[in-house]
Formats: C-alpha cells, structure tokens, sequence
C-alpha cells in the first residue's frame, strides 16, 4: 500500500513539473516572438548579378528583410524586376533596389549610365592607360598637356575632371576576373554633361593623361595647372604692383570779367562771383 502512494505521487509530481515547464516554456515563446522583429518578403539577388544584361526569373529569390530597418526602392514582386537591365552590379543574396535599374529602353553599355550622366570615349595609348591597369569600374583624374603653337605661352598641364569612373576598356564592360592588364585604344568614363564638353574640348587642344585612383578616395583636389617654368624650377616673378596715376583736379574760383571800353580804350575787370 505504501509503495503504490509512493507511485501516485511520483506520477503527481511528474504531471505538476511537466505542466509548469510547459507554461514557462510557452511564456519564454510568445516573449521572444513579441521580441523578434517583424519582416517582410522582398526580392533578391539569387546569384550574383551583373550590370548590361537583363535579368531573368531564375536569377532572383524572395528574402526576409526587417520592417523596422527601411531602405528606398525595395521590390517585392519579381515581375517588377524581371527583363529590366542593371547599372549597377549586385551581390547574392542581396536586394535588388529600383535606383539599380535601368529603363526598359536601355541595353548595354547604355544601361549602365545614371540619369543625368553621360559617356565619353577618350582615346589612349600605353602611356596615358596606366600600361593597361586601366579596368572597367576604376576610378581616373583626366589631365590635359596645352601645348602653344607660339611662343607666346608656355606648355601647362592642367587637371580637366577627377574621380571619374571608368564605364568600359575597348568594348569590355567588365573588368578581367585575374586582373591581367590589357592595352586599349578606347576608354570609356562616366561623367556629367559639363565635364563631357571639357573632355571633349581637351582632346583636340592636346595630350590627354589619366591617374588611376584608390576607389575608396572621392575627394576632389584643388590641382593648380604646372607650366614649364614651374617645373624646370625657375621661381616666378613677383607681380609689380599696379601704381596708379590720380591726377588732381584744381577748382578755380568762380568769376565773371566785365569788358569797359572808354575813349577807344578797353579795359577789362575780373570780379569774384557772388554765392548763389
């Protein structure tokens, strides 16, 4: 008899633990789901994903992205994505956002220009492309050597744009995967309406040289253009400074002169003449 006492409450207390665990545990649940912060489905990159070509269905996946973290232009239909061309390369995994997107109406290297920009071929040789280190993606200051037709100037190099981005290489619009550097005749930048005239400008008035950027460096410099007497080291001449001849203006005194003529005889006075 005792043993069977000693059973039923074993069985009890097993029962009383299992439904306190189970109240707790549920408790512990709904805090933590309360916690937990609230998403919604969006549409990512499924593979890594390229600027210029269109996209297709199979090359995107629908991801969890935080309500509380917003970030402008998420797409949560694939149809809003698919057949549109990037401008910009995406990561996997990553959202694919509607400033990424190029119009309908663009394909290639087209697709790959922001609104309100534009590209400009310059043509380049060994030199002025960094011995072929020049890829898509790089970052350039363009630099211009004037040289006079005269001698009445001297030879200057001038910096004409910096931080300009390098859209192609010849008729490349992605960068060589092992980094091999290639000789182009062609490069093409990424600039805006302003700096297109004066790329275009520099390019018949003379040499046009490029300095590879870090891609991480966006500042713009304050370059003043080097002429030949700077760099050979001849100082420059102190300007003069500008004297200015005054002359002074003397006022005469106001009179009026009255003219007697008496016996043939002419006589002239001056008198002052009286405040008005």
């Amino acid at each position: 008899m005792g043993t069977q006492r000693l059973g039923f409450a074993l069985v009890a207390a097993l029962v009383i633990s299992l439904g306190i665990t189970s109240v707790f545990y549920a408790r512990i649940t709904r805090t933590q789901a309360s916690a937990r912060p609230k998403t919604k489905r969006i549409i990512a990159a499924g593979v890594a994903l390229q600027p210029g070509a269109p996209i297709t269905a199979e090359n995107l996946t629908e991801i969890d992205w935080p309500v509380n973290v917003p970030l402008q232009g998420l797409t949560e239909k694939k149809e809003d994505v698919t057949g549109h061309v990037l401008i910009y390369a995406v990561a996997a995994q990553q959202p694919v956002l509607r400033r990424d997107l190029a119009s309908g109406a663009s394909l290639g290297l087209s697709a790959k220009i922001p609104d309100g920009m534009r590209a400009t071929a310059v043509k380049t040789n060994e030199v002025t492309n960094i011995a072929g280190f020049i890829f898509p993606g790089s970052h350039v200051d363009v630099l211009v050597t004037l040289r006079p037709e005269n001698n009445t100037a001297s030879t200057v190099t001038r910096t004409v744009i910096q931080n300009a981005q390098v859209l192609s290489t010849g008729t490349k619009m992605d960068p060589d995967p092992n980094g091999k550097p290639e000789n182009v005749t062609v490069v093409t930048l990424l600039v805006t309406p302003e700096q297109s005239e004066k790329v275009a400008l520099a390019q018949t008035q003379g040499t046009i040289h490029f300095v590879l950027r870090n891609g991480g460096d966006s500042a713009s410099a304050d370059v003043p253009a080097v002429d030949m007497a700077e760099l050979a080291g001849v100082p420059k001449k102190p300007l003069e400074p500008v004297t200015k001849h005054v002359r002074q203006v003397v006022k005469l005194p106001d009179v009026y002169t009255v003219e007697t003529v008496a016996n043939g005889k002419i006589t002239v006075a001056k008198f002052p003449e009286r405040p008005k």
